[in-house]
Parts: structure tokens; C-alpha cells; sequence
């Protein structure tokens, strides 16, 4: 090892610059190429991921397609995110779809294989480049310079292959790599090599061209450099993980998938590695291209792990939708609902009782929160609602399952009017997430006196609301909500007839006193939805278990 090291403080600054500098020129190269390809493609990126929408089979081929063509996988997840995101993909459809990207990222590797070291790079490298930046600089802003663009891109990535394959030429009479070895700890220390190169490049072509470039040289064993691929195919999993970090759920998700994938990929790979090392070692340099060799084993593990992951993606796809969840994903899930109780009719009642009484809670934050906020609150609303409703839709079902059951009279007496309270809540939330739709019509009253009564009357909303909240230090429904609720009707009515008057004297225009008067009319209703969900819950538990249930609450 003291000699290795030695060797190493004998490289001369001659070969550092042109190790540093074709890695320079290999990455911008790609960047450049990445970046004109995937201009060029914007659309048909587009339609062909909206083609993965078919099959698990198709996402495979179109994140093999895309990835090879655009050589960015980073690209490709964050374009399947966003159609995850906008519901044109399922969460499996995109995990296909990350499938076929890994093995799209294998291109590089066969690029540098077929052509790289086959041909003298300035034969068209550079014609590459002046071809590239001719379209470049006459193309403006259109496809054509994108394409430009890419093209140069092309060439320097060539070009600083080429650096790459003098340096490491030099580096193997330098320093014997080779003297390293193949053992178990030899290969550890190669994979690990990859992974930390790939995260401080946050790139895996160039790892995996420098892995290609030192078997070209022959500094190091096919085997080693094998492991070195391993080590990137793995290393571009710290691109994920970074790029989750306050992250979207799904995008959370997505990259979870992704660094499950290639770490089993890179198990698999180690495996054959493990098994197969011997006989790639003892090949004959001479008589086999271990390049192209070296470009066949990282495809060939990629493939090996996709069809291992195959049939346990729908396990994984599950295990993952319950992780990463947001409050309304959450939310959305019951909480006392449990199929084990539905042979006990008290107990499952009483659990339909709890889970309303959570709902009532979420409808009544809904709900102020609708009132009282400002622009920019819809989309949240709306996501609230969605949860809301597959809730709902779950307090439905566990209440059919109950009714299947052998009850008494009373128990089945409550059944329909839990229903009724369930409708309730999922209308009351309705109503809140359409509620921003009138947010501008509120935001252009210009008379104070209006904006003062429209004030007096949303506060007595959410008076009302907060009294019919379902909570557990008090007993909800009876004399007090239901003054409330005619004291917000008389709040209702005198602000109907004030904005009557003021349309007769032409102090609001038709037009306004309609779109008020509706925009009024809808947060009535929710009021109104509010009192009944209140009225009625107190009977959706039998007589001779209120009293324990308030308890228990």
C-alpha cells in the first residue's frame, strides 16, 4: 500500500490537468447533449410517457426509450413525477417507468464501447462540434439550435473521452491499480468507489466511462472495474434521495422505488460478480473485448433486476402508498374502523359514532378555514375534500358490511341515520372546497357598509360551526346550536334585503347583486349542512350508550 502511495505522489501535474480536464469536457459535453436532447424532444418526451399510461410493459419501453435518448434519468423522473403528480400516471406505472430508466442509462456505456475507443475521436468529433454550433447559432430559439446544441454536446463528450483514455493510459505505468486485486475486499472497495464518485459527480456516465476507460488501459481487472459500474448504478440513488428532500409524497415515493431498485440491481450484480469473477479475469484481452464485455454485464444486471423486481412491484407499490403520507392522506384513512369488530354490533356502532365525530372535526377546520382565508387556500381545500370523501365512501361501506350483521332494532334504527350524517360532512366539505370560487367576488366589495354586514354574517358562521363541532368536553345538538342557527338566519335575511335595496337604487349592478348574493347562498349552506350533521349525530348511537360514549371520546 506504501508503494501504491508513492506511485500516486509521483503522478506528474501534466497528467492530473488531463485527467481533471477530459472529466471536465466528458460532463459538459453531456450536460450539453442532456440538456439540447431533451429541448428538442419536450413533446414527444411527453406523448411517449403518455403511451406508458398502457401497460407496466410499455412504461418499461418508454423509460428505456426516453432515457436513452435524452441520457438523463433524472430528466425522466422528474417528467413522470409531474404526471404522476397530475394523475395521467398510477404510482406503478411510474415505477415501470423508473425500471426501463435504468436500463435506458446503459446507452452511455455502449456509446463509449462501439464508438469511443474504435475510432480516432477528431475524425468527427470536431466536425461534430462546428456542425453543432453552425445549427446552434442560426437555429435562434427553435428546435434546430436544440439540436445544435446537442450535437456539439456529442462531440466534447467525445473529446474528453478521449482525455480520459491518454490519462488512464499514463496512470497505468504510474500507479498498478491492478495490484489491488479482485478479493472480496478489493471489489467493496471498487463499489464503494463508484457510489462516492457518483455522488460527488452526480452523474453516472462519467463514472461508468472512467470504469470503461481504465479497462481500456488495462490499469485495472474487468472484475474491479465491474464492481466500479456496480458502484455507480447504485451511487445514482444519492441523486434521488437528495432531490426528495421536501419533496412531494409521490415524488418521495418515486425515489424510495428507485433506491429500492438499484440496490437490489446492485446486489444482483454482485452476485454475478461474485460468481462469475473468475472466469473474467482469466479472459484474454487480446482475444475478447473487455470493453464491450464490461458495457454488457451493466446492462445485463439492470435487465436481471427488472425482471426480479417484476412480480414484487405490486407489493412494493403498496408498501409504499401507506408511507410518505400527507395530513389529508392521512386523514383520509379511518381510525376506529377495523372489520374485526363487525361481529360485535355495539362496538362497530359505536366506532361508525367516532369516526363521524372525526369528521365533523376535519369539516369544521374545513370550513373556517374556507371562510376566513385568503387567495391561494382552493387547491389545499380541494385535496382536504378528495380525503375527505374516500373517507366518507369508507364510513358508507363499514356501514353496509355492519348492516349484513344479525342486529337488534336499535342498532339498525341508527344505521340510516349515520348515512344521513356521513352525507352531511361530505357536502358541508364540499361546499368549503368550492367556497375560494367566490373569494374574488368578496375581495371587490367597495361599500363598507356591505363589507361590514357580509363580515357580522360570516362570523356567525363560523359561531354556528364551532358549536355543532362534535368535541369531547362538551355534548353537542340541542337548544343552543339551534338559537344559533336563527341567529345567523336573521343575520342571513337582513343582509339579503340590505343588498336588494342597494341593487334597486343602483348602488350594485344585477350583475353583482347575483354573483353576491350566490356567493352568500353557498356559505349558507354549508351552515346549514353544519346543524344538521349536529342534529342528527346524537342519534346515531343507541340510548343505552351515549352516555359511555362521551366518555370515551
Amino acid at each position: 500500500m506504501s508503494h501504491l502511495w508513492g506511485d500516486i505522489q509521483g503522478m506528474t501535474l501534466e497528467m492530473l490537468g488531463q485527467l481533471f480536464g477530459g472529466l471536465g469536457l466528458f460532463l459538459l459535453g453531456m450536460q450539453l447533449l442532456t440538456n439540447g436532447l431533451k429541448q428538442a424532444a419536450g413533446r414527444s418526451l411527453k406523448a411517449t410517457l403518455e403511451h406508458a399510461t398502457g401497460s407496466r410493459l410499455k412504461g418499461v419501453i418508454s423509460g428505456t426509450l426516453i432515457t436513452a435518448l435524452v441520457q438523463s434519468s433524472s430528466a425522466v423522473t422528474v417528467a413522470t413525477l409531474g404526471f404522476v403528480n397530475a394523475g395521467l400516471l398510477s404510482l406503478t406505472q411510474s415505477v415501470s417507468i423508473i425500471y426501463g430508466s435504468n436500463i435506458g442509462t446503459t446507452m452511455v456505456g455502449w456509446l463509449v464501447a462501439l464508438i469511443g475507443f474504435k475510432f480516432k475521436i477528431s475524425a468527427f468529433a470536431l466536425p461534430l462540434i462546428g456542425a453543432g454550433m453552425v445549427l446552434q447559432i442560426s437555429g435562434g430559439n427553435n428546435k434546430r439550435a436544440h439540436i445544435g446544441s446537442a450535437l456539439a454536446g456529442f462531440g466534447i463528450f467525445f473529446i474528453g473521452l478521449d482525455f480520459l483514455r491518454a490519462g488512464f493510459d499514463d496512470l497505468g505505468s504510474t500507479i498498478p491499480l491492478a495490484e489491488l486485486g479482485t478479493g472480496p475486499l478489493a471489489l467493496a472497495l471498487f463499489v464503494m468507489a463508484g457510489i462516492l464518485l457518483t455522488f460527488l459527480m452526480q452523474a453516472s456516465a462519467a463514472v461508468i466511462a472512467i470504469a470503461l476507460s481504465l479497462v481500456h488501459a488495462e490499469t485495472i481487472h474487468l472484475t474491479a472495474a465491474a464492481a466500479l459500474v456496480i458502484g455507480a448504478n447504485v451511487g445514482t440513488t444519492t441523486t434521488a434521495l437528495l432531490a426528495s428532500i421536501g419533496a412531494t409524497p409521490n415524488a418521495k415515493r418515486i425515489s424510495a422505488a428507485h433506491v429500492l431498485f438499484n440496490l437490489l440491481t446492485g446486489l444482483v450484480g454482485l452476485v454475478l460478480l461474485i460468481l462469475l469473477g473468475g472466469l473474467l479475469d482469466r479472459l484474454d484481452p487480446t482475444a475478447f473485448d473487455l470493453v464491450f464485455l464490461l458495457a454488457l454485464f451493466h446492462t445485463l444486471f439492470n435487465i436481471a433486476g427488472v425482471i426480479l423486481m417484476w412480480p414484487l412491484t405490486d407489493r412494493m407499490v403498496r408498501f409504499l402508498q401507506k408511507r410518505f403520507l400527507t395530513l389529508e392522506e392521512s386523514e383520509a384513512k379511518p381510525r376506529y374502523l377495523d372489520n374485526n369488530i363487525l361481529m360485535t354490533p355495539s362496538l362497530a356502532v359505536e366506532a361508525i359514532n367516532m369516526e363521524l365525530a372525526r369528521v365533523s372535526r376535519i369539516c369544521s377546520r374545513m370550513s373556517r378555514e374556507a371562510i376566513s382565508a385568503e387567495q391561494g387556500a382552493g387547491s389545499r381545500l380541494q385535496q382536504q375534500y378528495e380525503s375527505l370523501n374516500q373517507l366518507s365512501n369508507r364510513i358508507v361501506e363499514f356501514n353496509q358490511e355492519l348492516a349484513r350483521q344479525n342486529l337488534s332494532v336499535e342498532i339498525s334504527e341508527t344505521l340510516p341515520v349515520s348515512l344521513r350524517v356521513t352525507r352531511y360532512f361530505n357536502e358541508m366539505a364540499r361546499l368549503a372546497a368550492r367556497l375560494p370560487e367566490y373569494y374574488p367576488v368578496f375581495e371587490q366589495l367597495q361599500d363598507s357598509g356591505i363589507r361590514s354586514s357580509v363580515h357580522d354574517f360570516q362570523q356567525a358562521v363560523i359561531h354556528l360551526l364551532d358549536a355543532c363541532e362534535i368535541r369531547a368536553d362538551s355534548a353537542t345538538q340541542g337548544y343552543e346550536t339551534h338559537q344559533m342557527k336563527r341567529e345567523m338566519e336573521r343575520e342571513y335575511q337582513h343582509l339579503k334585503s340590505g343588498l336588494l335595496n342597494r341593487t334597486i337604487s343602483s348602488q350594485l349592478t344585477p350583475a353583482e347583486s347575483v354573483t353576491l348574493l350566490d356567493a352568500l347562498s353557498h356559505v349558507h349552506r354549508l351552515a346549514e349542512q353544519a346543524e344538521k350533521a349536529s342534529r342528527y349525530w346524537s342519534s346515531t348511537t343507541p340510548v343505552q350508550q351515549r352516555a359511555s360514549l362521551l366518555e370515551h371520546e
